[in-house]
């Protein structure tokens, strides 16, 4: 199937999905509609088969089976999906988020921006209205207060009592410079108000340090001194609790066994929902330390710990500015205004300007992490609901219940065990032997540099408990030693573990990829994207085989190939011929002989050169015979007897005087 039926199958799939979710009161997003279509053909228990076109049984088949799945009431494995989806929706890059911050403020401040660059206003009250604009623009733009309080748009406009100088637009914008604002370009007014946002920003940053001024300018380094410890220690609380619930479903599993069978008793819940339980957690846990930490997390995100260091660098570089500005400005009482805008031309011109624009563009650091902090507090909170079905299927008490007589580990605990209960002789012991198994390659924290930062496969999970126990979750110790295979890092919950998963890694990456196919939201939380860029056609699977084939790439792809690949370098003038070279020598040594004139006059500058070779002419002269010259008697006729006569003949008389005369 061609690209574009595919695509319009897939979105009408999508949007009869989710008006078959909303006619049973559920709704859901195309994305995770498009999440659980894919999961659907990836379940092999579905038998959907990828290697032909979908018949509209198939389509009617796949749309009932993703709506009962998405409308599915009390699922942790749906909620698990839904919570993937939301954090891929909503957590993205710190520039990500600053940009489409100013991206959104920009926009709103385009009609007011457009008002003062079009502005024609010739009168004096026209010219207010719009120096008023200016500081509306200007207060809305930095964020630095209200243009709806008085005593602020007083203090920015450098009309409040005893603010001096150094605290006000008229300082550096008087009003009377407005008729050189109106004539400039759209873009060197945009360019001006973005500069004048900045000084007298800063500026006013400055008042408040000096506590001269600074109405309606919240402490922000105070705010968020307070707010990061309350939102990490929030976090930390949530990470607490929810690791706790981890630690319990993992008992639990532990004491139902690896058979996959409950106790005995009509109210004990299936295994399989324990397990999409622990899985549900588990995903809550690996989320919340990416949002506190930055565990696991690529390069740019936003995270709690980042935030607090930006702040602490923010306000460090802040106080540095603050003082230095200070100093210089000592006890002066008025600052002019050409020691703010002029340049080095001018005494102490670059003194002030950078650092009241440097004070402005510190302040809005700590605006963009106070930004960022509340993204990040409200991504927690808009996680929370997506724990409401394992809650409700497991309630503290049945929980307490169910563990009765079981021993709940945390997973310290476990790894101090797997490691000899922190015993230096006995953890070395516990170990893997390098030496034992020499076909693989292992790695140590004493022997491998940057071993905390290694890209551990499955999200740090043992992949041997997840292939050989039935999906269970269980933590790798990464001290007892991380297998290297294919440029791929595992960790794993004992040495036992790890000796049987190395001597077979490619089985064990294969069980673990089925389980991700029969339960998808394992491949968010263990990382398996890869694995899962297309999925294989089922009707080439032997009866026996495994499940998990290579992955099956397609994709329109051209190509174009070059005429000649390497550039060739033929030389037309070349001879091999001995006797023609020593031609050619002699033809050079001629030349040399030769003597070239040229000529250039103001016409023929700036062009190429001309050489022409002409020949004057040659004077002759011939001789002729003596000059000679005649003279021919001039003819008299005369006829007579023409008048009174027609009947007798006519008399002629010549007297034409002869030659020889």
């Amino acid at each position: 199937m061609s690209r574009g039926p595919a695509e319009s199958l897939i979105n009408n799939l999508i949007r009869e999905i989710g008006h078959g979710c909303a006619a049973r009161g559920h709704a859901a997003s195309e994305t995770l509609v498009a999440f659980m279509v894919k999961a659907a053909v990836l379940d092999p228990r579905n038998e959907f088969n990828v290697d032909r076109a979908l018949t509209r049984q198939d389509v009617r088949q796949l749309v009932e089976l993703c709506v009962g799945k998405l409308t599915e009431e009390v699922s942790p494995a749906l909620d698990t999906i839904k919570m993937q989806v939301y954090f891929d929706m909503n957590y993205t890059s710190r520039r990500e988020l600053v940009q489409e911050h100013r991206r959104v403020l920009a926009s709103r401040l385009g009609p007011l921006c457009r008002e003062i660059t079009e502005d024609r206003s010739q009168t004096r009250p026209a010219l207010e209205e719009l120096y008023g604009r200016i500081v509306r623009y200007m207060l809305l733009s930095s964020g630095v207060g209200s243009p709806n309080d008085t005593d602020t748009v007083q203090e920015a406009t450098g009309r409040v009592p005893g603010g001096g100088a150094t605290a006000a637009l008229q300082s550096v914008f008087p009003q009377a410079e407005l008729g050189t604002f109106l004539v400039l370009s759209r873009k060197d007014k945009e360019q001006q108000l973005a500069e004048l946002t900045a000084v007298v920003t800063g500026i006013r940053l400055f008042n408040k340090f000096l506590k001269k001024g600074g109405e309606g300018i919240d402490d922000l380094p105070a705010i968020l001194n307070e707010a990061i410890p309350a939102t990490s220690g929030g976090m930390e609380a949530s990470l607490l609790e929810t690791q706790g619930l981890a630690w319990r479903y993992t008992a639990l599993l532990e004491k139902l066994g690896d058979s996959g069978e409950g106790p005995a008793g009509e109210s004990s819940p299936p295994p399989a929902l324990i397990r999409q339980a622990l899985c549900n957690v588990r995903q809550h846990e690996a989320l919340l330390k990416v949002i506190l930490v930055g565990l696991g997390l690529e390069e740019g995100k936003a995270d709690v710990g980042l935030c607090a260091r930006q702040v602490e660098t923010l306000q460090s570089d802040l106080s540095s500015r603050l003082l230095i500005l200070r100093e210089a400005v000592q006890a002066r009482t008025a600052v002019p205004t050409a020691l703010v805008f002029h340049n080095v031309n001018q005494q102490h011109g670059v003194l002030f300007q950078p650092h009241f624009t440097a004070l402005a563009r510190l302040w809005s650091g700590l605006q963009d992490e106070m930004l960022l902090l509340g993204v990040q507090e409200e991504v927690v909170l808009g996680l929370q609901p997506f724990l409401r079905a394992q809650a409700q299927r497991f309630p503290p008490a049945q929980l307490d219940l169910l563990l009765q007589g079981s021993e709940v580990r945390s997973d310290e605990q476990r790894f101090a065990e797997s490691a000899g209960e922190s015993d230096a002789e006995q953890g070395k012991e516990e170990r893997v032997s390098g030496q034992e198994m020499s076909g693989q390659q292992w790695l140590f924290p004493e022997t491998t540099e940057n071993f905390s930062k290694l890209p551990l496969q499955y999200r740090g999970m043992c992949g041997y408990s997840l292939a050989s126990r039935d999906g269970l979750l269980l933590p790798g110790n990464p001290s007892i030693g991380v297998l290297r295979h294919r440029d791929k890092y595992y960790t794993f919950s004992s040495r036992e573990a790890a000796e049987r998963f190395s001597a077979r890694p490619e089985e064990f990456t294969s069980r673990v990829a089925e389980r991700a196919r029969s339960s998808p939201e394992l491949i968010q939380l263990l990382e398996l994207h890869q694995q899962f860029t297309g999925a294989t056609p089922y009707a080439q699977i032997a009866p026996g085989d495994s499940l998990l084939v290579k992955v099956v790439r397609r994709s329109d792809s051209s190509t174009q190939t070059d005429t000649h690949l390497l550039e060739t370098n033929l030389v037309t003038t070349h001879q091999w011929n001995e006797w023609e070279l020593r031609r050619l020598a002699l033809k050079l040594a001629n030349l040399r002989t030769r003597v070239t004139h040229s000529t250039q006059t103001h016409l023929s500058h700036w062009r190429r050169e001309n050489i022409s070779q002409t020949f004057p002419p040659k004077d002759a002269f011939c001789q002729t015979t003596r000059e000679g010259e005649t003279n021919v008697p001039k003819p008299l006729v005369y006829l007579a007897g023409l008048r009174g006569r027609w009947d007798g003949p006519a008399i002629k008389t010549n007297l034409t005087r002869p030659v020889d005369d």
